[in-house]
């Protein structure tokens, strides 16, 4: 397709009258991506598309035929595609075949954004400044999108060659087209774009963006006074070229960021939380690379405690988490496809209060002193379907205290046509131990090969992690000293039958050996069905498990892992249904149970989510789940005569309610509510034998029940009343109980009741207002 330039101004209304539109070249005939793949649009609901350019901008105009009666239209928040009718442009100013810039806008004039990559998919994250407008008309609907070059990445050529595909999605029929046809017999989408011709000398202007912001917060609680704090900062984003960009944060305030699911964890493991801070989330494929980056340590538990002698104590509660003074990161991508990245925080010093409890004589104690994070990325492209690239992750402390470094080397390499996969990477951990802890080294290596074309399609490979091996200063990891090795296989049909729209099945093998033992410390294979009905409703049932008794070498918490647990064999079948979400009411349901040899060990529970769309406004969404785990065993205690497994019964509920009233495209409310109740019934402790079985001790006493309650509340308001600009009121209250060692009280209006009340529970109510200014306006 190729685009004219225009000096005439455009306004983005949806009309599509300015004399550009006229002589424009016209983009149609759009091919189904599914259920029918390769299906021509039909001429009821054909699709035609222009694109016109000047220095600022390119603009887009669509007119997308349909009977109006049956356009889904539902609004919602920003990035949220719910039941509405959808067109997008996907724009690459690399036409690299490896990184798309994609921008949608449902039939209710609500926008989406994102960055996609083949290895990431689209990362919904990021967010762009752009205009749009969308009218319903008799014959269908018509779309007017401007796309500011500030929110693209090409190169400076002075005759443009970009990557470009248009998509349209016609809900009612869960039919979705493109303008360049996806042939799904092929397991790369941005590598199916189309040609965008006739952007030349264009005079982009400078990309600078100053984002401003101020909050209020009032916190109040039982146990103190109401109080009110004030905060402001500001937001940076500065174009260095066309291909590079800078974002910086000065003094940030993440405090109306979604609150974390906490859960009652009794694993070895530390519970793996979402990244909800913006900064954190939006244009981060590069620094993603290589699952080295778990950015919520930034931020995060201080990495120390304090040491307290026998006649000391916390005057207060020790701080729980290290505040952010700063963070920058630069991206982007030459001419010759190297992609660059760069990331750094610094947090501030923090210490612990501890009081004396002879003298009353009080000290502070740094438990986690000033510190920078920081992340380097290389990433080259080629053949535009492969990549090698390199990463470093850093963390300095000041003083003596421990400090990390991660490097990584990665490669993916897919076939010219894109049949076959080969990928595999080495990454290297250095931990400078602090006081008199020894230095430390080890390694993590992959390699895996797979088909990735056609009906049928496989894969293979297999992982080595050495003993020393830690990440987890800047990333995240559970386990070391083992090796693994797996095996997958699958079978898809591309068009629909007279009896499915999708139907896909598969199965995997997985087996995992402890290094030093070669002990297989865990296996699962699964079977796998997944099928689309020609009514959109979706079924997917099968089961997995592990035929061999394998060895828990984590759950005893021994020192560098010695010692390990029995775990016998087990089978988990599953079932799931999700009804087409396009009716007013649609359910998800998903039973589910996992059952052990022997011991009347098993698992069972159910989660339902029936939701109801009142109108395109108005919609519930209500989620409940129950796990009943019965005869469960884990870790209790240890000491001089040995480690204590315990059995217990373990009951969990969650129940969420989220909802939503939009009153337009850029005005919306908001509701989220969670409460999560867990406790866990001691029955019998065991003695962990050297060989990994149990036996029972009958003299032991001490009593480990716990009872775990959370609660969440978020109600918010938002309004976008300005390109880039908003206003976001958020009432917000909390509360979580924890007994431990107690009785527990099994009755449900009790628990939350205790919950609830306001002794219990922490009221936040904020006020935050953000400014989008651009540099060019300022100037003009």
């Amino acid at each position: 397709m190729k685009t004219k330039f225009t000096s005439e101004k455009i306004t983005v209304d949806a009309k599509l009258d300015e004399e550009a539109w006229k002589n424009a070249e016209i983009a149609t005939n759009f091919v189904m991506v599914e259920p029918d793949n390769g299906t021509l649009e039909s001429t009821e609901r054909r699709t035609e598309v222009k694109i016109v350019y000047n220095n600022d901008a390119i603009y887009v105009g669509a007119i997308l035929y349909d009977n109006p009666n049956t356009i889904k239209r539902e609004l919602t928040i920003r990035d949220d595609f719910a039941t509405a009718d959808h067109f997008g442009i996907t724009l690459n100013g690399f036409n690299d075949g490896q990184q798309d810039f994609r921008f949608l806008v449902s039939a209710a004039g609500v926008q989406q954004d994102c960055v996609y990559t083949e290895s990431n998919g689209e990362d919904f994250s990021w967010n762009a400044i752009w205009d749009s407008h969308v009218e319903i008309t008799d014959f269908g609907w018509v779309v007017e999108m401007k796309i500011p070059y500030a929110a693209l990445r090409f190169s400076s050529e002075e005759k443009q060659t970009w990557g470009l595909n248009l998509y349209r999605e016609v809900r009612h029929l869960r039919q979705k087209f493109t303008w360049n046809r996806i042939d799904n017999n092929i397991n790369n989408e941005a590598n199916q774009a189309g040609i965008l011709e006739g952007i030349e000398n264009i005079e982009t202007p400078t990309r600078l963006f100053l984002i401003p912001y101020s909050s209020f917060y009032l916190n109040a609680n039982d146990d103190q006074k109401t109080k009110g704090e004030f905060k402001g900062g500001l937001d940076v984003k500065y174009g260095i070229n066309d291909a590079f960009t800078l974002d910086a944060i000065l003094v940030p305030d993440f405090g109306q960021a979604a609150f974390d699911k906490v859960e009652l964890n009794l694993g070895p493991f530390e519970q793996q939380f979402n990244e909800n801070r913006p900064f954190f989330t939006e244009g981060t494929e590069l620094f993603s690379k290589g699952f080295l980056l778990y950015t919520r340590r930034i931020g995060g538990r201080p990495s120390t405690r304090a040491t307290l002698n026998d006649d000391e104590e916390y005057e207060e509660n020790p701080p729980t988490k290290v505040d952010l003074l700063n963070a920058l990161k630069i991206s982007g991508r030459t001419k010759s496809g190297l992609g660059v990245g760069v990331l750094n925080a610094v947090t501030e010093k923090t210490s612990a209060k501890i009081r004396n409890t002879v003298t009353g004589e009080t000290r502070s104690e740094v438990i986690e002193p000033l510190a920078n994070y920081n992340v380097f990325v290389l990433d080259q492209r080629f053949r535009k379907n492969s990549s090698v690239s390199f990463l470093n992750t850093n963390v300095t402390r000041n003083g003596e205290f421990r400090d990390a470094n991660v490097s990584a080397l990665l490669f993916d390499l897919n076939t010219k046509k894109n049949t076959f996969n080969l990928s595999g990477d080495y990454k290297y951990s250095y931990i400078n131990e602090y006081q008199n802890n020894p230095n430390r080294s080890g390694y993590n290596t992959s390699l895996n090969f797979g088909e990735t074309s056609g009906k049928y399609r496989f894969a293979f490979g297999g992982q080595y992690v050495s003993t020393n091996w830690d990440n987890n200063d800047l990333g995240i990891n559970f386990q070391t000293h083992y090796h693994t090795l797996y095996f997958n296989h699958s079978y898809r049909i591309l068009n629909p039958t007279k009896k499915f729209n999708s139907f896909n099945v598969n199965s995997n093998y997985y087996s995992e050996f402890d290094n030093r033992t070669g002990r297989l410390q865990g296996f699962n294979g699964n079977l796998n069905f997944n099928i689309t009905s020609k009514q959109n409703d979706y079924y997917g049932f099968g089961f997995n498990g592990s035929p061999f008794e394998t060895y828990d070498f984590y759950e005893p918490r021994t020192e560098n892992e010695q010692r390990f647990l029995n775990v016998p064999k087990w089978i988990n079948p599953w079932i799931f249904f999700s009804s087409n979400y396009n009716r007013k009411f649609a359910i998800d349901i998903n039973p589910f149970a996992t059952f052990f040899d022997g011991d009347n060990r098993y698992n069972a529970g159910y989660y339902i989510s029936p939701r109801y769309r009142f109108t395109n406004k108005f919609s519930l969404i209500y989620e409940f789940s129950f796990n009943f785990l019965n005869n469960n065993l884990g870790y209790v205690n240890d000491d001089d005569n040995g480690i204590y497994i315990g059995k217990r019964d373990r009951t969990i509920y969650t129940n969420s309610i989220s909802g939503k009233y939009t009153v337009n495209n850029v005005m919306n409310f908001n509701l989220s509510l969670r409460h999560y109740w867990s406790f866990a019934v001691y029955d019998s402790v065991f003695n962990l034998q050297e060989d990994g079985s149990l036996l029972l001790n009958p003299s032991y006493s001490t009593n480990h029940d716990e009872n775990f309650n959370t609660w969440n509340l978020d109600l918010s308001y938002s309004w976008w009343f300005a390109p880039g600009s908003q206003i976001s009121v958020l009432y917000r209250n909390n509360a979580l109980t924890d007994a431990s060692g107690l009785t527990v009280d099994k009755d449900f209006s009790s628990n939350i009741n205790n919950l609830v009340n306001n002794k219990n529970l922490d009221h936040i109510f904020s006020v935050s207002i953000r400014y989008f200014i651009d540099y060019n306006s300022l100037k003009r």
